[in-house]
């Protein structure tokens, strides 16, 4: 019963949050309510990491584990909810997410709908963790996308409105390439549960695969922004309508959904899959998203870059065929998570203080708001894998097994990121303006970038024991291979900074390929080029 709680609870108190009219009872009873799911969502972790182990390279995906037949329907027919450890990990964070942005919407002006968003929201990507059923991902991922795209459209200004129907469009048409893959799926296996099909897909033969994964791929590919199928995410992410805590949960968690989806598709489709070619499309991405990045001066369209950077940089570290690169990204969603967050909900806070979202107008956050910009900093030491930190934990594991060129690429990775964010972090020093920044700063929204920013640290110097107890399994950390990752992190410090100094700052390069931006139908046809290279690519494996 605990599985079908942590679905139909947050939509249940949605409802009622929606009809609940006295606005500072209705924002006590969220939290009470959020508090009671991540408790929920605790248990589940516990039950779940007592039946099932992760098994690496992404053998995660199994019927062993907490499972609910709703109906109680013959093993294959009805809809079954299912949680391992990683599904229950994903559940967790999802609560946790979730409890941090209603602390931090609690005093915004926000109405009834909003919190009915809200939670409707946090049951639909609870329902993607836990579902069985390839038509019930389906069914939710369009609530999703809808909900999403009102949040977008929440301010109602102009660029929103713009941004919110691009991102809507583009995802109804990613959904009918998973449509037509599921379609394909129970032609030839009868059936729509994602483990009996994976039994099935034994006795399949590989040419019938093909199709069915190349379109679910697809749409897996563009849910995740992949390179080329990433245009949305800026929009979406960085669009100015839409609320701090809307775009934190976007970035740091909505996404790792697509990432999770890709996890279980991997597996279910192992007869066919690629991995390879995953991994040097997350090397392209990974690339391509900080140099984006470079090109920005609006704060949060620099950490929108960054997610499709960092999203690339898990891709590769899931693809390599070692264990403890998968594992190493595995914790990087985590991680991502919560760095990403704190610079989304920071950032907001910032901008609202400055009135402007201009990196290069915003002076002297760490004096004007020492909380604010302590926690902002905690947030870019995570991000760039500065020693001790939790990204260093991650990034450590990521290219601890890889020689040569591999290394090479992810040491220009990493060096990617840290030029970014020198030039992100200028915001926090200097004088600030005294013309601008007289609003106060709301406490209750600084409570959840504290709390982040804190994780941030202590995912560093605990992050073995945090892999352990998340994932259910034991990595150590080679003291001499660490301190030579440090070494190699400052060193890139210092080339960083210089490339930033003498280079970055005024390149008229840099600033014309972070304008680029694509239009509606370019990425329609993006859509239709990736899935014939990937078809093309099956094909061929």
């Amino acid at each position: 019963m605990l599985l079908i709680y942590l679905v139909i609870a947050p939509i249940l108190v949605g409802v009622l949050l929606y009809f609940f009219h006295f606005k500072k009872a209705t924002r006590i009873l969220a939290i009470l309510a959020q508090i009671g799911i991540f408790i929920g969502s605790i248990f589940l972790f516990i039950e779940a990491r007592e039946l099932t182990e992760l098994y690496p390279i992404g053998r995660a995906f199994g019927m062993e584990g907490v499972t609910y037949n709703i109906g109680g329907f013959y093993y294959g027919m009805g809809i079954i909810l299912v949680s391992d450890v990683l599904s229950a990990v994903f559940i967790m964070l999802t609560a946790f997410m979730f409890l941090l942005a209603i602390f931090y919407s609690f005093n915004e002006n926000n109405t009834s709908l909003y919190w009915f968003l809200l939670f409707l929201w946090q049951g639909v990507l609870m329902g993607v963790f836990l579902s069985g059923d390839f038509f019930n991902i389906f069914v939710l991922l369009e609530v999703g996308t809808l909900v999403v795209t009102i949040l977008i459209l929440f301010s109602r200004k102009n660029r929103s409105l713009y941004d919110g129907l691009i991102y809507f469009m583009v995802n109804v048409v990613s959904m009918q390439f998973y449509l037509l893959g599921v379609g394909y799926i129970y032609r030839y296996t009868g059936t729509l549960n994602i483990y009996y099909a994976n039994a099935q897909f034994a006795n399949t033969g590989r040419e019938y695969l093909m199709l069915p994964y190349a379109l679910i791929m697809t749409f897996i590919v563009l849910k995740s922004a992949l390179v080329p199928l990433y245009s949305w995410l800026p929009k979406a992410h960085g669009t100015k309508g839409a609320p701090s805590a809307v775009s934190a949960l976007l970035s740091g968690l909505h996404i790792k959904s697509s990432v999770y989806l890709f996890l279980r598709f991997q597996y279910t489709f192992e007869i066919v899959a690629l991995t390879e070619f995953f991994m040097v499309l997350g090397i392209i991405t990974a690339i391509f998203g900080f140099v984006m990045a470079l090109g920005q001066k609006d704060l949060k369209l620099i950490l929108a870059y960054h997610t499709i950077s960092q999203i690339g940089l898990i891709f590769t570290g899931l693809n390599m065929g070692i264990t403890y690169s998968y594992m190493g990204a595995l914790y990087h969603m985590m991680n991502h998570a919560l760095f990403k967050s704190t610079l989304f909900l920071s950032g907001g806070i910032i901008a609202y203080a400055y009135g402007t979202r201009n990196v290069y107008e915003i002076r002297g956050v760490l004096k004007k708001m020492p909380v604010v910009g302590v926690a902002t900093m905690l947030a870019v030491f995570g991000i760039t894998g500065t020693p001790i930190f939790n990204g260093s934990i991650s990034k450590y594991f990521i290219s601890s097994e890889t020689y040569g060129l591999m290394n090479w690429i992810l040491i220009f990775m990493s060096l990617g990121t840290i030029v970014s964010f020198i030039k992100f972090s200028t915001i926090l020093f200097g004088e600030p303006k005294k013309e601008i920044g007289e609003k106060k700063v709301d406490i209750l929204q600084q409570i959840p970038i504290i709390v982040l920013g804190s994780l941030c640290f202590l995912g560093g110097i605990f992050g073995r024991q945090f892999i352990d107890i998340l994932f259910n399994v034991q990595l150590t950390i080679d003291p001499a291979g660490y301190f030579e990752k440090s070494l190699i992190f400052f060193a890139s410090l210092v080339v960083g900074y210089l490339l930033f100094k003498y280079y970055v700052k005024d390149s008229k390069l840099i600033k014309t390929a972070g304008a680029m931006e694509l239009g509606f139908r370019s990425i329609i046809m993006a859509i239709g080029l990736f899935f014939a290279t990937i078809l093309l690519f099956v094909g061929f494996s």
